[in-house]
């Protein structure tokens, strides 16, 4: 399986560096990320290819123009598509979002950049996202770090199966802690469990240690009942 993904951005550079790397960079010579760029400065015609302008009754800055986006997502739209625009509005991605759009066969990310978009271009969009409460310089960055996430879930990205499945947030958990050699480092060693070999053992502790790091660090993502569990063992304290 494999997905396509465009993103409509003057600035392709930022985006298509930090995924040409590691993981990401391996599914695009594989041919399971397809990762095209559309600049909306193409579908303008002044010498110096504005796609930004003062905004009506004032304010700060540049915003970006309607018509370059709109000609940019009618070129690259087709049946199936999801055009998605990287917001501080928008609905917070994370990995359950992850998952739905990693099932789609084509998505269009727009990415705003200046002081944002001419309202008029929303309905155009399938979908805003945002990764949290902040402002970054444009939405080329967010772009990278969703395109990512969604990478990792493609079937193919990684040569051993179930990988991804162990991960933080997976059953809405964190990951258990994980160790590597030495076995011994600054006189702290590596539970004797898991070097018991005795696999059931292994997946009860690792189990037990990721509901007790989620408890401590995310109680959020835990069921109802847990969280008041872990609020009540907090005030215990």
């Amino acid at each position: 399986m494999s997905i396509k993904i465009d993103v409509v951005t003057p600035f392709p550079d930022i985006v298509d560096g930090p995924l040409g790397q590691s993981i990401p960079g391996r599914a695009r010579k594989e041919k399971i990320l397809n990762l095209g760029f559309c600049n909306p400065r193409d579908f303008v015609k002044d010498k110096h290819k504005s796609i930004d302008d003062r905004v009506y009754g004032g304010g700060a800055g540049m915003l970006m123009k309607a018509e370059p986006l709109y000609q940019a997502i009618k070129k690259l739209r087709k049946k199936g598509s999801v055009v998605i625009y990287t917001s501080p509005r928008g609905k917070v991605f994370n990995q359950t979002l992850a998952k739905k759009l990693s099932l789609k066969k084509h998505l269009i990310f727009v990415c705003g950049h200046y002081e944002g978009v001419d309202a008029r271009i929303y309905p155009e969009f399938d979908l805003e996202v945002s990764l949290g409460d902040f402002i970054l310089t444009g939405g080329e960055s967010a772009a990278v770090v969703m395109i990512d996430a969604i990478t990792r879930l493609l079937p193919g990205v990684f040569k051993k199966s179930g990988v991804t499945e162990l991960e933080s947030f997976e059953n809405n958990l964190l990951e258990p802690p994980q160790y590597t050699r030495p076995e011994v480092w600054r006189r702290k060693r590596v539970p004797a469990v898991l070097l018991s070999g005795n696999h059931k053992e292994i997946e009860t502790w690792k189990q037990k240690e990721a509901v007790k790091i989620t408890k401590k660090f995310r109680p959020d993502l835990l069921p109802t009942s847990e969280k008041r569990t872990s609020l009540k063992a907090k005030k215990a304290k």
